[in-house]
């Protein structure tokens, strides 16, 4: 069945511009496509392959060398370069699942150690060579994936080492990515190796919906016939890409384009200079893309607009995006001065981040304190700056996800010994391998070097490297917690462990208690970012139903527990241990804490002003907690002390 045509695609703009320029200058770094699902995002994407232009290779090179500068170090080399075929540019998918040796290709140690040869079997990376890389839900990737992903994109090279074998050949691709931010954030090393981004998003427009539809339809009917219909359309656009790349190396970026790029991306206050180079780069696809041999205006606007977003992002809570008015400005500030009078259009007058924001009816500037409209006792407060927090880790050894809280048997770090004979997957451990199958030796016969090796000779390395965590939240909205200033720190607090949480590579889980009842505000998920918008919405006000908060967060693990067996749990309390709603409070709080015995929990007290009764620590020595005053919960704070220490110790 043929692929959806790409120019039947309805609408989406900015992704087909932004799959376009990539396609011209590879060099531009790909595409991320962020959006919800059933937005036509891996749809544009398979049908791109169609449009490249076909790439010569040379015969019997299963790493797609060009026959006008092979790689010297192929594995398949040297090459004959006068035999070569041309074939149509590849689309490789990575599942998000896939094993490393999939991604990288593998090494036969048995023939390596006993024939002294270097059978080495190329995975995807080798077969994305010179052609496009496509990875859907590209936020799920395992971390040891993404380890890969960055340092084939950033050498153009991929490496597979083995117990001393290395074999290294060329990974030039351009990486696609689609994910829907609600499942999670990608990591901003990742991140930033994508050249451009684009947010889509599904047509509120009835009449384009119903195209869509329309269009859907009438290819799952006939598949053939439908593609035949814009088979024309698809070819014009392949001929102009093929076009627009013979015109690329011709492109001029004059200095002032140069210095529009450069002021774009300081008033942006993007990071390092990968933005300022890929807009640069982008800008010139673009002038190629139009047919122009110079980089102009509007090049640079084109290419700020898809390069910068998701460049100036600081931490997972921020929204992606930029200001247009801002952008204007920026372009504005970098046009040399002309005489004659001032410009009194837009622009002349306060930056927008001097305009005064209109705010709507029942909101609060931002920073104070929001009342919710259906009145009460409820109100919202908003959090302070996040900081660097403590690293709090679950007890004991797990076998979870990977990620880079707690201690785990992985199949990747520091080795610590070798798997039981019965475990026959992972990396080889060389020595153990050696040491099974010497003892055979003469009884196999063997003659000279080498050794004879049989797969029952092979051990593999026991390694030991850090999992991500559940970090389940169980926050206390009550009355005695709404001080202002109190749920301030509380949330700043709270939103820090989320961010340690995201880098950490952790799933995350909000419960929240006030008033009489307790309920789960957002189900176990990796989306930091929205654990962190429903805490910065959370009202405070009523009674303190500690025993239902204690109780929800225990449902909530038993069932998680059976969802993800894996993945081990770390429970944060964030209370001030008052007990107040219904009879029997505390006695009932403290039969709660009894069914959360053996998960690692944290006991945020959050209990202010000068008579303290210390009930927060007492809750914690029901739960077998580690007591946690609401200050200490900076790794700042956790350091002075113990330099403090350290000072009164010598």
């Amino acid at each position: 069945m043929k692929p959806y045509p790409f120019t039947a695609v309805v609408g989406l703009p900015d992704l087909r511009l932004a799959l376009v320029l990539s396609s011209i200058s590879p060099a531009v770094g790909g595409v991320l496509v962020r959006g919800e699902k059933g937005t036509a995002k891996s749809t544009m994407v398979r049908a791109l392959a169609g449009l490249l232009p076909s790439v010569d290779v040379v015969d019997g090179c299963r790493f797609s060398c060009d026959p006008e500068a092979p790689d010297p170090a192929c594995p398949d080399g040297p090459h004959d370069v006068t035999i070569s075929h041309r074939r149509p540019a590849k689309l490789v998918e990575l599942p998000v699942g896939a094993a490393e040796d999939r991604v990288v290709g593998s090494l036969n140690l048995e023939r390596a150690l006993g024939e002294g040869v270097t059978d080495y079997q190329p995975g995807l990376l080798a077969a994305a060579h010179r052609g496009l890389l496509y990875v859907d839900e590209v936020n799920l990737l395992h971390d040891h994936l993404v380890d890969t992903l960055l340092d084939a994109a950033a050498m153009g090279r991929a490496t597979v080492e083995r117990e001393g074998v290395s074999v290294s050949h060329a990974a030039r691709f351009v990486l696609i990515g689609t994910m829907n931010p609600e499942e999670g954030e990608l990591r901003p090393q990742l991140l930033d190796r994508f050249g451009l981004t684009v947010e889509v998003a599904s047509s509120r427009d009835p009449e384009q919906r119903v195209e869509v539809v329309r269009r859907r339809l009438a290819y799952e009917a006939d598949p053939d016939g439908f593609a035949a219909e814009y088979a024309a359309e698809d070819a014009q656009l392949a001929a102009d890409i093929e076009a627009a790349q013979r015109l690329l190396p011709a492109v001029k970026l004059p200095d002032d384009a140069l210095r529009r790029i450069a002021e774009v991306c300081a008033s942006f206050e993007v990071d390092g200079m990968r933005a300022d180079i890929v807009t640069a780069r982008t800008a010139v696809a673009h002038a190629a893309w139009a047919g122009r041999d110079e980089v102009t205006t509007d090049d640079v606007r084109v290419a700020a607009r898809l390069a910068l977003p998701h460049r100036r992002r600081r931490n997972p809570f921020d929204a992606p995006g930029i200001s247009e008015e801002q952008l204007e400005q920026a372009l504005r500030d970098a046009q040399p001065p002309e005489p004659g009078p001032e410009d009194d259009g837009p622009g002349s007058g306060s930056t927008p981040e001097e305009a005064p924001r209109e705010v709507p009816q029942g909101e609060a500037p931002q920073g104070e304190p929001q009342q919710k409209p259906s009145g009460g006792q409820q109100k919202t407060v908003g959090a302070g700056e996040t900081f660097k927090a403590r690293v709090f880790r679950v007890k004991g050894t797990g076998e979870g996800e990977r990620g880079r809280r707690s201690r785990a048997i992985t199949d990747s770090g520091r080795t610590i010994g070798v798997q039981p004979p019965s475990v026959r997957d992972g990396r080889p451990h060389l020595v153990a391998t050696v040491k099974a199958a010497a003892p055979h030796q003469k009884a196999r016969g063997r003659d000279g070097a080498g050794l004879k090796l049989r797969r029952q000779d092979l051990r593999f390395a026991l390694r030991e490297g850090r999992e991500g965590n559940l970090v389940l939240f169980c926050v206390d909205a009550s009355g005695s917690m709404g001080a202002k200033a109190r749920m301030r720190e509380v949330k700043s607090a709270v939103l820090s462990l989320l961010l340690d949480a995201y880098q950490r590579r952790d799933k995350v889980g909000l419960v929240t208690f006030r008033g009489n009842a307790a309920e789960l505000a957002l189900p176990p998920t990796i989306s930091v970012d929205a654990a962190a918008s429903r805490l910065e919405g959370l009202p405070t006000g009523g009674r303190t139903p500690l025993a239902e908060g204690l109780l929800e967060a225990a449902r909530v693990l038993r069932v998680e527990e059976i969802r993800d067996p894996r993945r081990r749990p770390l429970l944060v309390v964030v209370t001030d241990g008052r007990a107040t709603s219904g009879p029997d409070a505390v006695a009932r709080a403290q039969a709660a804490a009894g069914l959360l015995a053996g998960v690692t929990t944290i006991v945020m007290d959050c209990e202010s002003g000068r008579m303290r009764l210390g009930l927060a620590a007492d809750l914690a020595g029901h739960l077998g907690a580690e007591h946690v005053p609401l200050g200490d919960v900076a790794a700042e704070s956790l350091a002075n002390a113990v330099r403090a220490r350290t000072g009164k110790a010598a």
